[in-house]
């Protein structure tokens, strides 16, 4: 009886050992990668007993909220620029940056007979309005840039612009129509080699800088186990499997 009853405490103190040693994960994801994180939290938390808290938004955005303060643990952001100055300028810890997914651009209409080939359709102008995220805020936003300007249509396109502070809200503006087509992140409308709705052109590569997205272990995380086993994750088997569905490159 006496075993029993010892077995037993041993079973609840290993319980609440377990508990002790979980914690959440506050991150900041750049809004291209929101399905992904959100494929990515339960494999995550079933392996390691941690939660992750996700905020999803423009990397420009979050970056002035943790200079502010915000109590975010890491970092996903949706360029290379960013986590290295947060490094530089002291809000993240040096060496813990790496490039977690190289994304891609694609030209994209809700509409499934709207693109048959982008580029002509970009040269004809016949469309009433194109959405773009904010190239300050957003490097998405800056790849479409860089990539009409590389194909020396910017000036013609640039009158129909529908601006986004996040290529969220770039995307939802084409998705509900208020955009006839729209630059956004290929991730946002494939899954395994395919666009999941309407009609696509993905943007030769050869048009804008790599789009390499870094993650980065924050200030507020610098102690924080579960914040850097997250990181880890980012860089394992599980993590590179979904990331290769929604059409991301390797870092």
């Amino acid at each position: 009886m006496k075993s029993s009853i010892k077995m037993a405490m041993f079973g609840v103190l290993g319980v609440a050992a377990g508990m002790a040693s979980a914690a959440d994960v506050l991150v900041a994801v750049a809004a291209n990668f929101t399905a992904q994180a959100k494929e990515l939290a339960p494999i995550f938390e079933k392996q390691t007993g941690h939660k992750l808290v996700l905020s999803f938004g423009s990397t420009g955005m979050f970056y002035g909220q943790i200079k502010n303060g915000a109590d975010f643990d890491v970092l996903l952001a949706a360029d290379a620029k960013t986590p290295k100055k947060a490094i530089d300028e002291g809000y993240a810890v040096a060496g813990t940056s790496f490039t977690y997914a190289v994304g891609k651009l694609v030209l994209w209409s809700s509409d499934a007979k709207q693109i048959t080939d982008g580029q002509a359709l970009l040269n004809s102008g016949d469309f009433n309005k194109c959405a773009v995220a904010n190239p300050k805020l957003a490097p998405y936003g800056l790849a479409a840039y860089e990539a009409l300007k590389a194909m020396k249509i910017f000036e013609k396109v640039q009158p129909k612009f529908v601006e986004g502070d996040n290529i969220g809200k770039t995307f939802n503006f084409v998705k509900t129509g208020n955009a006839d087509v729209g630059f956004v992140a290929l991730s946002q409308v494939s899954k395994n080699g395919k666009l999941t709705s309407g009609s696509g052109w993905v943007v030769p590569e050869q048009y804008y800088n790599p789009i390499r997205q870094d993650a980065v272990l924050l200030k507020n995380g610098k102690n924080a186990e579960a914040a850097k086993a997250f990181l880890e994750f980012l860089k394992g088997p599980e993590a590179a499997k979904i990331k290769q569905a929604y059409g991301y490159g390797a870092g």
